[in-house]
């Protein structure tokens, strides 16, 4: 193993903002504009190092989807200063995991390692910000990689391509009704050119957040990231992260998608539904217990109890709702109708239901029961490292700050159900619903 004599090179480099904390969670931001949020846990000499870039499918020039995703693959090659595959090796050697994702907002990488790993775990992963080294051939390997990842997860899933064309219905001009993984098409044509333009464009320290968790001092943490991350220059030239937007849905979408690979019929719905923004919580908390309350558990669910119980024409009634998100999401319906029960009967039966919510309301208790649920998955959320280093680098990747990942626990114990009622009022408008069947090859029309 190679060290890198960061720490001569980062000498004089300071914090660029003073740092904040708020009970065992600290951030600041490195004078080449690294933003480090350090969350303190001592239970256990283990750490979670994450960096997240605000780059995600949904930042991707057109023509080239799939970039993004490609780009994370590609980041496990040669750098200057290690050979392809040498990072995961060694934490594999030191007993740690490390992995990658991408989604629409952001890419992450992260290693699980004992705790007086850390400053190997930033070397390494300092140097692949800027140091990246591709061959044709790497891009060559990767490309069958991805391209087999897609026939196997998608292509061969009658299930996740239906999804996959609902999500193209549902958003007609913004990137996100383009698929993560990209377009066959496309990602049989990304060349090495694409993936180092996306590269160079977004991978840079001023539009990364390294997220430490684990049996830290933010003090230790901020001098590691000062030595290793610290000399990496910032990009000047970045620019305000811009999208085309979704133009108003003026009317409901519908469609039919037909597979002979089909077993299982069903009926999905998603309506346009706004995010957790900045300083401005509270509808999305709301349209958190509206998930709940209807679909969150096939036994109290109102969804669940009327069609899967009390009818028993569904196998599975569900409702769901993604919170966080840089631009507006999605909130989603789904019944799987039992046997010999038409598709046609089952979305009647979902739509009397919502209807009669709409105009009966929330019964108290179960709403004290929800409340009561999301407070402790809240508190169990806690009890993972992990899943807290997550937390804060999804929500900072996708538009929120330190304070509203903070606040967000008081923002769902203020909701009341008029709030919930006055939420699935403005949410359930026909007009901005996208309704589809996944049916087998003969199976029923609409």
């Amino acid at each position: 193993m190679r060290f890198i004599l960061a720490g001569v090179l980062a000498l004089g480099l300071g914090v660029g903002s003073p740092a904040t904390a708020k009970g065992d969670v600290s951030s600041f931001t490195l004078e080449n504009g690294l933003e480090v949020v350090v969350v303190e846990d001592h239970r256990a000499p283990v750490v979670v190092h994450m960096l997240w870039y605000r780059a995600g499918a949904a930042d991707e020039a057109p023509g080239v989807s799939g970039i993004a995703h490609f780009l994370e693959h590609l980041l496990f090659k040669k750098t200057k200063n290690f050979e392809a595959g040498e990072l995961s090796r060694v934490v594999a050697e030191n007993g740690g995991s490390d992995n990658a994702f991408t989604s629409q907002d952001y890419t992450a990488y992260f290693q699980r390692v004992a705790a007086d790993r850390l400053g190997l775990m930033m070397e390494m992963e300092a140097d692949r910000v800027r140091n990246l080294v591709l061959s044709e051939d790497d891009i060559a390997t990767e490309r069958d990689v991805i391209l087999e990842e897609r026939a196997q997860r998608t292509d061969s899933e009658p299930g996740a391509l239906f999804r996959e064309q609902m999500n193209a219905a549902a958003f007609l001009n913004h990137p996100y009704g383009i698929p993560v993984i990209g377009w066959r098409h496309e990602m049989e044509n990304l060349s090495r050119e694409d993936a180092l333009a996306f590269y160079e464009r977004f991978y840079a320290p001023n539009n990364a957040i390294l997220v430490v968790a684990g049996d830290v001092k933010p003090d230790e943490v901020l001098e590691l990231a000062k030595t290793y991350y610290g000399p990496l220059a910032p990009t000047p030239d970045l620019g305000a992260r811009e999208r085309v937007q979704e133009p108003p849905q003026l009317a409901e979408r519908r469609l039919r998608f037909a597979d002979p690979r089909v077993s299982q019929p069903y009926v999905l719905r998603t309506y346009q539904a706004p995010e957790r923004d900045s300083g401005d919580q509270a509808e999305a908390a709301a349209l958190v217990y509206l998930a709940e309350i209807l679909g969150g558990n096939g036994a109290t669910s109102v969804l669940g109890r009327a069609l899967q119980f009390d009818e028993q024409i569904a196998v599975y009634a569900g409702a769901g709702y993604r919170s966080v998100s840089l631009d507006d999401t999605s909130f989603t319906l789904i019944v799987v109708p039992a046997p010999d029960v038409a598709l046609k009967d089952a979305e009647a039966a979902l739509d009397r239901e919502i209807s009669e919510f709409l105009e009966a309301g929330i019964d108290p208790e179960q709403f004290e029961r929800v409340k009561f649920q999301i407070r402790a998955d809240d508190v169990y959320a806690q009890d993972d490292v992990y899943a807290r280093a997550e937390r804060y680098g999804s929500a900072l990747t996708s538009g929120l700050t330190v304070e509203d990942v903070q606040a967000w626990p008081d923002a769902l114990q203020a909701v009341t159900a008029e709030d919930v009622m006055e939420a699935a009022r403005a949410l359930f408008d026909e007009r901005k619903a996208v309704t589809g069947w996944l049916v087998p090859e003969d199976g029923e029309e609409m």
